[in-house]
């Protein structure tokens, strides 16, 4: 593969002389700490196989390359003091139904990125992880770090359970000895929902269903309570772990695992309400049992294991994001505030986000679809298989 690279004005060279890197650096969140790391003074390589979509700063140098391929990864993070691994596949959507690719870039990829630190003499390893090594739709109420990882038979899906195993090796490597004798010392940080205008994952999806008119109800009770994560409160907790496991906080951070969230439980949908309101749309006034829709999205998924090399739709939800959405599950920020001086700076506002969509077009009426395409779709196959697996069943007598 040719290999591509960019650079911001001043090249690579960051004041301060140190090297950081930033695996998944063309996306939202790798791009954003990048950003401030670089406006810290650190120069700040970006390995992603997608270049970003916006302009690089001074100190930033984006290298095309390939989390899955050992090379790529060595290249990357030789010399570097500080490498952020943040570089996932198969967090949402149709994504999460090709378990293949997931495994070799969450599995794969990190056990690429720990070898090559540990050949390359890299100190400071922080690993993105997520909520879902720990919560598989049981409801967990000011959970912590002393909770137990799911086993394997409480994933619902293969990224949640790829993310798991990535993360204890991230934290076993935490400790072991680098090719020049020094120490490599990891951590993880577990995040909630991130968001922030500009988020090319999730909130695009939601506002596409808006402009589709298939945002006609919620689920669950009303009273469930989950996290979201605000990028600038990402950025941070990132930067306070890498200085963690340094010797100026005398490695505090090494070998542990951190909740991140913006410190507010909140309803999801109602998280979502100034968006949905600020964009002219109706808030919906009809809400369904979660096992209903949890049903739906299971034989949404069924269908698409049948159909999906034909036909890859995207499926409205699936069973993960029905019960990321639907099930009470919120954690505790105490162990980042104490070990590292986590201190959410932005709690549960949207505001930039409206403003972002506004200003891009995303009014309701300023000429967006309202087709349904992808509700009859999901509808019609989950039905007609749901038809088919009952024909199979005894009649009653």
């Amino acid at each position: 593969m040719p290999v591509t690279t960019r650079q911001g004005a001043q090249g690579e060279k960051g004041k301060k002389g140190e090297k950081h890197v930033v695996t998944g650096g063309g996306g939202f969140a790798g791009f954003s700490l990048a950003r401030k790391l670089a406006e810290m003074g650190h120069s700040v390589v970006l390995l992603d196989l997608k270049e970003p979509v916006w302009p690089l700063k001074s100190g930033m140098h984006f290298v095309q390359g390939d989390i899955r391929n050992y090379e790529d990864v060595r290249n990357a993070v030789q010399g570097a003091d500080v490498v952020f691994h943040m570089a996932s596949y198969g967090m949402s959507g149709r994504e999460q139904l090709n378990k293949a690719l997931i495994e070799q870039v969450n599995v794969g990829g990190t056990e690429n990125v720990l070898r090559a630190c540990l050949e390359s003499n890299v100190c400071r390893l922080v690993y993105t992880s997520t909520y879902n090594v720990v919560f598989g739709g049981k409801e967990i109420v000011n959970g912590d770090e002393t909770l137990p990882y799911l086993t394997d038979d409480q994933f619902t899906d293969h990224y949640s359970k790829t993310k798991t195993v990535a993360e204890r090796k991230a934290l076993a490597a935490s400790g072991q000895s680098t090719e020049n004798g020094s120490t490599l010392r990891c951590c993880a940080l577990r995040l909630a929902g991130v968001y922030g205008p500009g988020e090319l994952r999730h909130l695009p999806r939601i506002v596409s269903y808006l402009e589709q008119g298939l945002v006609v109800m919620t689920y669950g009770s009303r009273d469930s309570l989950v996290d979201f994560l605000h990028v600038d409160n990402l950025v941070q907790g990132h930067v306070l772990a890498a200085r963690g496991l340094s010797s100026e906080k005398d490695y505090v951070a090494a070998g542990q695992s951190y909740f991140l969230s913006d410190a507010k439980p909140v309803n999801n949908f109602e998280f979502f309400r100034p968006l949905i309101e600020g964009l002219g749309y109706t808030y919906p006034k009809i809400n369904l049992p979660l096992t209903l829709v949890f049903y739906f999205a299971f034989l949404t998924e069924v269908v698409h294991s049948v159909v999906g090399k034909v036909y890859n739709f995207q499926p409205l939800l699936t069973r993960t994001e029905v019960y990321k959405t639907g099930v009470t599950h919120y954690f505790s920020t105490e162990k980042a505030r104490r070990d590292l001086g986590f201190v959410p700076s932005v709690q549960n506002d949207l505001s930039g986000v409206v403003k972002h969509y506004r200003t891009t077009g995303h009014m309701r009426g300023a000429g967006s679809s309202t087709s349904s395409l992808y509700w009859l779709v999901n509808v019609l196959l989950a039905l007609a298989f749901a038809a088919l697996i009952m024909s199979f069943l005894p009649s009653a007598k």
